[in-house]
């Protein structure tokens, strides 16, 4: 079994490495449903705010339905079977109403959805209280008993689950938890991987774009590598009974966005993406199953990691052959 995880993922990576924008359609959908006999579930981060006088014009609104169904239908293609969609409750409307059309296109279509909990900014004192109302709302509308098109809610062992992008530091999660063990379900919660104090609150971690412990390079050759090692190492050793939530990403550049700080993952003429799934790879292990592979990301142009148009392509060969982890 262990070869064929092997060689599905080897056939991927070839194909990989010379795909244009649109020839990147064909390939990420013949190989991402393939991982092997762990049945790692393919998800992609999706930003809901594009078509809002905040964000950059990308040619779409998320506020349109077709639109949304037109993605759903293309990231099925690719062999996603979910999008973990940004959300930040009650204080953005505006998203919270496209992540309730994307559910219900997902309940007709085969698919499924999943809340990644932001959390507000600034660090305020009611972060705590924040949490727990804004996961109650979700619990009510999204994917409680009483919830509509609840089936099409991401599920791991029939428990919903729930990722947290962390921002503040006053969140009690152990408060937040024990809130949360008295719903009739307990929610799975998944944060962004952190040496955080709260460790025992949460069911699992999922790595983020990172270049890694040289930094953000100004040529973007700090791909993650060294972030990716430590990331699998740290859930092996410090976390044996936590979830692995595994990510890849194609590159990174934040210069279209209003916040950039001209970070940069460059991508390498496809090779980013390559390597950090060939980092999934190597460490898939069958003592600790990855039940989840995050793409990051679906579509946020902004910090250019969307792979919704595909993955660049060029003719150099400067960057040389596949990392082998």
């Amino acid at each position: 079994m262990r070869f064929l995880q092997a060689f599905v993922l080897s056939a991927m990576l070839a194909l990989l490495a010379g795909c244009s924008q649109n020839g990147v359609h064909k390939t990420l959908s013949r190989s991402l449903p393939s991982v092997g006999d762990q049945d790692a579930t393919v998800l992609a981060v999706y930003q809901p705010w594009f078509g809002s006088s905040d964000h950059i014009n990308v040619g779409y609104s998320a506020q349109d339905p077709g639109v949304l169904e037109k993605q759903v239908r293309q990231a099925k293609d690719f062999g996603i079977a979910g999008f973990v969609v940004d959300w930040y409750d009650k204080r953005r409307l505006d998203f919270d109403h496209t992540y309730a059309m994307l559910q219900g296109i997902a309940a007709r279509e085969n698919f499924k959805t999943a809340l990644m909990y932001d959390e507000p900014e600034g660090e305020p004192e009611s972060s705590t209280q924040d949490a727990i109302v804004a996961l109650d709302y979700a619990h009510n509308r999204y994917f409680g008993p009483d919830a509509a098109n609840g089936d099409a809610y991401l599920r791991f062992n029939g428990r919903p689950v729930v990722f947290v992008w962390p921002r503040s530091k006053r969140t009690n999660w152990d408060a937040v938890r024990q809130h949360l063990n008295q719903w009739e379900t307990q929610p799975v919660l998944i944060l962004r991987y952190s040496n955080t104090a709260y460790a025992r609150d949460f069911d699992g971690f999922y790595a983020w774009v990172n270049p890694g412990e040289k930094g953000w390079a100004p040529d973007g050759s700090n791909w993650g590598k060294s972030y990716l090692d430590d990331f699998y190492h740290k859930m092996e050793t410090q976390h044996p009974n936590k979830l692995i939530i595994a990510g890849v990403w194609p590159g990174f550049d934040d210069s279209r966005a209003s916040w950039g700080s001209h970070r940069k993952i460059s991508q390498r003429c496809g090779r980013t993406f390559q390597d950090t799934m060939a980092e999934f790879r190597h460490n898939m292990s069958p003592d600790h199953p990855i039940p989840y592979l995050l793409i990051e990301t679906w579509n946020d142009y902004e910090e250019g990691t969307a792979i919704e148009r595909g993955i660049q392509r060029c003719s150099s060969n400067d960057y040389g052959p596949i990392s082998t982890p």
